[in-house]
């Protein structure tokens, strides 16, 4: 009967409204470009950028939210939205970047009280120009309030992004028709900008599932690749980066126990297997080494040896938090400034109450 009324609740609004319910995507299109209401002096790049990677959780903080934490709430309210921007900024301008790779930011959603956080963003930082490419777009998601909702990747930038293209990743294959239906639909986002001296620079953002039980978070690393091979091959010069949703090679996998919520039953049978929504996909054996060709094929800001270790950990829980493991990345064709890659922890871990996600920064050199 919940399902029925779940339905015709839909039905009704699709019937009485020109917009669709669900957005949903060509594989490749046009990303929403954006720019800043009062424009920043942009410093010359003298041969180096700062890049820096960051999955800021919506711009809520540390508050409970039904689909990640354990919690139960689905609506902030405005303070607790702009006291979490404006400490978001705070640390974007501590760290002084010229380009960034945001993850879960928020534009008219329900959740986040329909504020536009690309460009208010933009409007307090010194950012000039944001793409902006949506992985969750409905009129209305239908259970637990969650309502209106339109969150994506973006690309900020100080410098002119002359174009944008949000390039589609493949939809999870293990869920029924109508959690498919207003599940998220992830992608690449890749701007071109222009940077000074650069004939073809592009900053390229992606946030990989998270949570498929099938091989999706597989093919959205590949993808991933193959989008950098395409450039490396044709000479372009490339930042990318996100929330890849997965450990670095040689580290601890199994999150099972920390991830789960009081009343979730994970692991079922003696062997640790199979993985239930939450957890990592079937092929359990081949996490370790799916950003193994990542690694071997550019340059990272973490050094694999380094990636491992706990001062790089950009995840956490909202039970433990601490941070626990590595999700978080940037590579880049170009070098990677010496000891350049930060993984900006905060001292006394004080980053943690900004994000269930620390933000990863390095140096490129453009020579």
């Amino acid at each position: 009967m919940h399902r029925t009324k779940q339905l015709l609740y839909l039905l009704l609004i699709t019937l009485f409204s020109c917009e669709p319910l669900v957005t949903t995507f060509e594989d490749t299109e046009d990303a929403v470009l954006y720019e800043a209401k009062t424009f920043t002096t942009i410093p010359n790049p003298d041969n180096a950028l700062i890049i820096l990677s960051w999955n800021i959780r919506f711009g809520i903080g540390r508050l409970p939210f039904f689909g990640d934490s354990c919690g139960d709430r689905t609506v902030m309210t405005e303070k607790e939205v702009l006291d979490a921007l404006e400490l978001i900024a705070a640390e974007i301008d501590a760290i002084d970047p010229d380009i960034i790779l945001f993850q879960e930011v928020d534009r008219e959603s329900k959740r986040t009280q329909y504020i536009d956080q690309v460009q208010w963003l933009l409007d307090h930082t010194d950012m000039n120009y944001a793409a902006y490419a949506s992985m969750w777009k409905a009129q209305t998601i239908p259970s637990d309030g969650i309502g209106r909702i339109d969150a994506g990747n973006v690309v900020m930038t100080r410098h002119e992004i002359e174009s944008a293209e949000r390039i589609q990743l493949p939809l999870r294959t293990d869920q029924d028709a109508l959690t498919k239906m207003f599940y998220l639909r992830r992608n690449i986002l890749k701007a071109k900008i222009a940077i000074p001296d650069q004939d073809n620079f592009y900053a390229v953002a992606v946030h990989a599932t998270a949570f498929a039980t099938d091989d999706t978070k597989q093919k959205h690393i590949d993808k991933f690749k193959d989008v950098l091979d395409e450039m490396a091959a044709a000479g372009d010069v490339f930042v990318a980066g996100g929330d890849l949703n997965s450990v670095p090679p040689g580290a601890e996998t199994d999150f099972c126990d920390e991830d789960a919520c009081e009343e979730d039953v994970f692991h079922t049978d003696s062997d640790g297997g199979p993985h239930l929504e939450g957890s990592y996909f079937e092929n359990f054996d081949t996490e370790p080494t799916l950003l193994q060709p990542l690694y071997d094929t550019y340059n990272p800001a973490i050094q694999l040896s380094a990636a491992v270790g706990v001062d790089h950990n950009t995840h956490s829980t909202s039970e433990n938090r601490f941070w626990d493991r590595k999700l978080d990345y940037i590579f880049t064709n170009k070098n990677v400034a010496s000891g350049s890659g930060t993984t900006h922890q905060g001292l006394f871990q004080e980053t943690i109450h900004l994000s269930d996600h620390a933000p990863v920064s390095c140096v490129i050199i453009l020579e």
